[in-house]
Parts: C-alpha cells; sequence; structure tokens
C-alpha cells in the first residue's frame, strides 16, 4: 500500500502525463479549479496543504503500523437542523449530545451537500459519481424493469478498499438494488448486515392507521405481496451468502430495527479490533426515515414526545454507543468518524420529519433538499473546535477514503468520469480549506442548479403547491430566458435571486453550467431504462 505522499505525487503524474493542452480549462475567470485529468473534477491546488496532510498521515501509518479505520453515519432523511450543533437538538425537543459533541471535537462541515433524495445520495457516496451519470436517479422497486444492471462496471469505495486490504462492511439501509449483483455484498462490501429499502416500505402493509385502504383489503394485499419485494432483515458475505436473519412483519419489529444494526455494530467492531485489518464501516441507519415508530427504550425520551424527536434521540444515543465502543477496544484514535444525512427532511410525512432553516426539503435541489449536516471527526488528527464554510459534496467520501486507505487515484478507470475530490487535506490541516469549488445539484437525469463559492444558480426549481409537499404536490418548472441566482451569504433562504442586475457573475456561472453539461458528452450517462 502506497504512502500518503505517494498518492500525492501519483496525482501531479497524472496530470503531467496527460498533456496540458487536452486538458479542460476553468470554463470562467470566477474558476479557481484546475483539472488533473479529463475524467476527473477539476479541483482547487492546494499544493502545500496536500503535502503537510500527506506528511501528517504517513506519520499516523508510521506510528501505528496500519491505515486508518473509516466509519461513516448516514442517517436517513435527517435536516440540516435537527442536530443541536446545526440549531437544532433541545431547542426543537430533541437533544443530541453525542452528535454536537463530535461536532464541537472535531470539525463542523456547515456547507455539506447530498443528492436530493435517498437512493442518489448513497450510490454517490459509495461510486465517487453522480447519479445522473450511474443511473441511480431513484430506488430500483421491485416490479421495475430495468434495461441494465447500474453496478455494471462501477468500482465501490468499499470494493476498492477491500482490495486494499480491508474488511468492508455495510450495516443498515442499502436501497440501491436488492436484486443478485446489485445488493452490497455483491458490489464490493464484505459483509451486510441490514435492509434492502426504506423504512416505511417494510410497514406499510400493517400500517392500518395510514395505509387502511392496504392493510385492510386482502385483495390489495394480495397483490401488493405479490410484488415479491424484500421484507427481511440480510446477512450477507461476498461469497454470496444471504441469508435472512428475521422477517419484519409488525410495527414493532421495525421500531426494534436500528437497536438491531447498533448491536451488530458492536459486536463486530469489539471482533475486528482484535484482527490485523483495518475497516470500513457505513452504519446507516433506517430511522429517521418517515414512517417512524420509536423503539420501545425510546418512547416519549424526547421533550417534543413526537415519534420523529424520540427517534432523534434514539439515533444519536446510538451513535454516542457506537463511538464509545471503538474507544473502548482502543480503535477510536485509528479511526476516522463522518456523520451526516442523506439529503434534508422529508417534509411531505410533517409533522413526522425533520427541520431545515432553508427553503425546500427533500426531492427538491432548494438548500433544504440538499444541505446537510457534516461532521468529521478523528480524535488527535482533526483538530477539535473547527468549523467551515468550505464546499464539501458527500460524493467527496469516496475519493477521500481511497486516500485515507493509501489507494492511488490510478485505480480509477478513464473510461469513466469521477465527480469526488479528495478532501483529506481539507479534513486533516488545522487551517484546512475545501478544494471544491461547485457543488452540482440534480433532479433525476436533469441539471437543476449548481452552487460556486457563496452563489447558487438555478435553472429548473421545484414549487410546492401546497405547505409543505414538496414530493406529493410540487411542479419541476425551468427558470426562464436566465437562472434564478442567489447569493447565500446574503440570502441563504434562497428568498429573492439577485440575478445580472445585482452581480457581476451570471455569466460566468452559465459558462460553468454549460461545462460541467458538457462532461455527459464526453462520458455518457447509463440509461436503466427507468
Amino acid at each position: 500500500m502506497k504512502t500518503s505522499t505517494a498518492v500525492a505525487a501519483s496525482l501531479l503524474t497524472m496530470a503531467s502525463a496527460v498533456g496540458a493542452q487536452d486538458l479542460p480549462k476553468p470554463a470562467s475567470t470566477l474558476s479557481r479549479a484546475v483539472a488533473t485529468a479529463v475524467n476527473m473534477q477539476p479541483a482547487i491546488p492546494r499544493p502545500e496543504q496536500d503535502a503537510a496532510a500527506a506528511e501528517k498521515l504517513d506519520a499516523f501509518v508510521d506510528a501505528t503500523g496500519q491505515r486508518p479505520n473509516i466509519v461513516i453515519f448516514i442517517v436517513d432523511d435527517m435536516g440540516y437542523g435537527d442536530p443541536g450543533a446545526f440549531g437544532g437538538g433541545g431547542m426543537i425537543g430533541a437533544a443530541t449530545p453525542n452528535m454536537d459533541q463530535l461536532a464541537a471535537e472535531g470539525l463542523k462541515l456547515t456547507s455539506t451537500y447530498s443528492q436530493y433524495t435517498c437512493t442518489p445520495t448513497r450510490a454517490a457516496i459509495y461510486t465517487g459519481r453522480l447519479p445522473a451519470r450511474t443511473g441511480l436517479i431513484r430506488p430500483i422497486l421491485a416490479g421495475d424493469t430495468i434495461t441494465v444492471n447500474p453496478w455494471e462496471g462501477e468500482l465501490s469505495v468499499a470494493g476498492l478498499l477491500s482490495d486494499a486490504g480491508y474488511h468492508t462492511m455495510l450495516v443498515g439501509k442499502w436501497h440501491i438494488g436488492e436484486t443478485e449483483g446489485m445488493r452490497p455484498h455483491d458490489v464490493g462490501f464484505d459483509e451486510f448486515y441490514g435492509f434492502y429499502k426504506a423504512q416505511k416500505e417494510y410497514t406499510q402493509d400493517v400500517y392500518q392507521m395510514r395505509f387502511p385502504d392496504l392493510a385492510l383489503d386482502p385483495d390489495k394485499l394480495e397483490r401488493y405481496h405479490a410484488i415479491g419485494s424484500n421484507n427481511d432483515l440480510i446477512y450477507g458475505l461476498k461469497d454470496g451468502t444471504t441469508e435472512t436473519v428475521e422477517t419484519i412483519d409488525s410495527l414493532q419489529d421495525m421500531a426494534e430495527g436500528d437497536r438491531k444494526l447498533r448491536d451488530y455494530t458492536l459486536t463486530r467492531i469489539e471482533e475486528l479490533a482484535t484482527g490485523d485489518k483495518p475497516f470500513l464501516i457505513s452504519h446507516s441507519f433506517m430511522k429517521v426515515h418517515a414512517d417512524n415508530f420509536p423503539s420501545e427504550e425510546f418512547k416519549g425520551t424526547s421533550a417534543s414526545k413526537f415519534p420523529y424527536r424520540d427517534n432523534m434521540v434514539e439515533v444519536d444515543a446510538y451513535i454516542g454507543d457506537i463511538v464509545a465502543k471503538l474507544d473502548a477496544v482502543g480503535e477510536l484514535e485509528n479511526t476516522f468518524v463522518f456523520v451526516t444525512s442523506d439529503n434534508g427532511p422529508q417534509m411531505d410525512s410533517w409533522p413526522d420529519s425533520g427541520y431545515t432553516p432553508f427553503r425546500g426539503a427533500k426531492g427538491t435541489t432548494w438548500e433544504g433538499g440538499v444541505r446537510v449536516p457534516g461532521i468529521a471527526y478523528w480524535k488527535g488528527m482533526i483538530a477539535p473546535g473547527r468549523v467551515s464554510d468550505g464546499l464539501f459534496d458527500l460524493m467527496d467520501l469516496f475519493n477521500t477514503s481511497l486516500a485515507l486507505a493509501g489507494v492511488t487515484p490510478d485505480v480509477l478507470p478513464d473510461t469513466s468520469y469521477f465527480d469526488g475530490i479528495d478532501q483529506s487535506s481539507f479534513l486533516l490541516m488545522d487551517d484546512g480549506e475545501s478544494k471544491r469549488e461547485q457543488v452540482y445539484n440534480w433532479l433525476g437525469a436533469q441539471l437543476a442548479a449548481m452552487r460556486m463559492r457563496e452563489y447558487k444558480a438555478h435553472l429548473l426549481v421545484s414549487l410546492a403547491q401546497e405547505k409543505f409537499l414538496y414530493i406529493d404536490m410540487a411542479t419541476v418548472v425551468p427558470t426562464g430566458l436566465a437562472p434564478w441566482l442567489f447569493n447565500l451569504y446574503i440570502d441563504p433562504k434562497e428568498e429573492y435571486p439577485v440575478g445580472h442586475r445585482m452581480n457581476a457573475w451570471t455569466a460566468s456561472l452559465g459558462a460553468e453550467l454549460k461545462a460541467h453539461a458538457a462532461t455527459f458528452k464526453a462520458f455518457p450517462p447509463k440509461d436503466l431504462g427507468l
């Protein structure tokens, strides 16, 4: 496995191997990003920062004799404002002391971006590629007919780290395909313990109060079950082993789902700590995706007493338990931890939903739909008390994880375009700055918006036709002659466009959007037939 310094050198080699005349140039004078390869997202050069971070990581490896463990917590549908560290917590009746402590003792990223819904974000994290490229723009549901396996030809971060000597494990929600060839243990994870679908999909056939026309109608219920969707808690291994641990057939079964996931991760951390391999664990909660049913232990434990808030307390407690276990087995100082959400809150299910201070929600590319909490923690390696507004796209976890694991970018095929950026030096250095210049927001297969520095330009906008109904009663409309342009520093809620009348960079942002769209011509996306 190569040293971190070698990884940094490999990037420079890649850049020099491709003639400068062949590399795409910045589309506008506003952009600081520089391309190092025709198939990689341009990044802001930070050579001194990269070199210092590489030395810091190499010193860690020399001292410990291994690469760091990586633990990524993905909370389902948690809003930007749900954790106390991001403005919620006790203020909204659901204290989150464990997430708040990680933010206080690590790096709080206030401009972290997801995709607009669950499946696209998870696909982006694991592949480092925009969902519009892989075709994973929405869940592949039972009954869907697709023309190609979206994972065909894709490399997952789990598979790449497994090849590099890691034990890779996904615990919890997957939601990126449940048929053979698309399951976690088919696409690179050494081990899977969890659920293929979202929480709601396991309970709607037994939730009589919410879905009486399904749960109480024998004919519809029989037809629903005939679809053949998997309703099990699954255990799977890379060798193809796939076993049913338990079938979910009651609301209480689902209520206790995250407790079982927590218990499994605790057990495996204790076992893995005795081995000689570093590990990657994606602990992906089922909660707080609607419909929310608190575990018996957590009913009424939030000040709010509402199920969503009780479940926020539960999720926070489990994050605390898992971090405490890392500490107890002597692995905390060896582990990079990241806490985030897969998108903004699902306001359609209000009041069974989270909180965001921004406009919009899940299902939109407004800030409320794609701006999520981001916490990077690594005891002894990430300085406590840091806060940064530097751009961080959750796709960057792909490239950053590779860098932490010592996997050089030359393992990535030049036939695919990679949208993630290695942000390890941003996270590790006390004065680290982001290397990301742009965040692109897609609505399915349509480019909808882009953030660049403090500016956000919309080509398409989702307009709710009724309060909170951003999925069930919204229209998507083009923005007209010019993009709707917002300055997020003066208008973080995107209430009033500044447009070309008040901003000198409108044309520059348009040029950047066109340049991004052009990468899809050079590297055609997959069409799954969805």
